[in-house]
């Protein structure tokens, strides 16, 4: 992963982190990716809060809709990965607690 920790990198992250709504995100996301790539990562990050709260592969791939390889790779990050799914989701669960 060292090859991902560059100038460019943090650049593109300072740009991520600047953004200051939803819909800036949405702006922002349709400009850098194509709808694949923003449909792609909506759904690991679905698959990983779903499997943080213990539903099986057939139940992810049921409600997901993504195969049980990238299902096995989100789950494998999710519990042994550098901890961006756990933070993300941490984090998202504790916004939906304060709504």
């Amino acid at each position: 992963m060292d090859s991902l920790h560059n100038i460019n990198t943090d650049i593109l992250f300072d740009a991520i982190m600047s953004l200051k709504s939803r819909e800036e995100c949405y702006m922002f996301f349709e400009d850098v990716c194509t709808v694949k790539e923003i449909k792609d990562m909506t759904q690991r990050f679905q698959a990983a809060i779903l499997l943080d709260k213990g539903e099986s592969y057939v139940s992810v791939t049921q409600k997901v809709g993504i195969s049980s390889a990238t299902i096995s790779r989100v789950n494998r990050c999710l519990n042994y990965g550098a901890g961006g799914y756990r933070i993300a989701i941490d984090r998202v669960s504790g916004e939906e607690e304060q709504e």
